[in-house]
């Protein structure tokens, strides 16, 4: 088993016509597509939050996935911070909590 070895972290919460539209799911299999582990959940304000982890390159390609979303999406306004990588995540999942 190789080491898996994070380089960046960023946390995004996305507004817009973003909960009901697959939003979530979609968000998952662009994750798991590029390799980049963390998680994606609804908050109660209708705004969604990404927590992504992976190598920079990666998580740039992530981010032009998720400021466009689904087809039904319409993202209005991403807020993104810049955080040290952990590692924790194995893997990308939805959350609901």
């Amino acid at each position: 088993m190789r080491e898996k070895m994070a380089t960046g972290r960023v946390q995004a919460i996305i507004k817009g016509k973003v909960q009901g539209v697959f939003y979530r799911e979609f968000v998952r299999r662009e994750a798991e597509t590029l390799g980049v582990s963390g998680f994606v959940r609804n908050l109660k304000d209708g705004s969604v939050e990404i927590v992504a982890e992976g190598e920079a390159r990666k998580l740039g390609e992530f981010e032009k996935k998720f400021r466009k979303g689904p087809l039904m999406a319409f993202v209005t306004d991403v807020q993104m911070k810049e955080e040290q990588a952990t590692g924790e995540f194995d893997g990308f999942d939805i959350r609901y909590s």
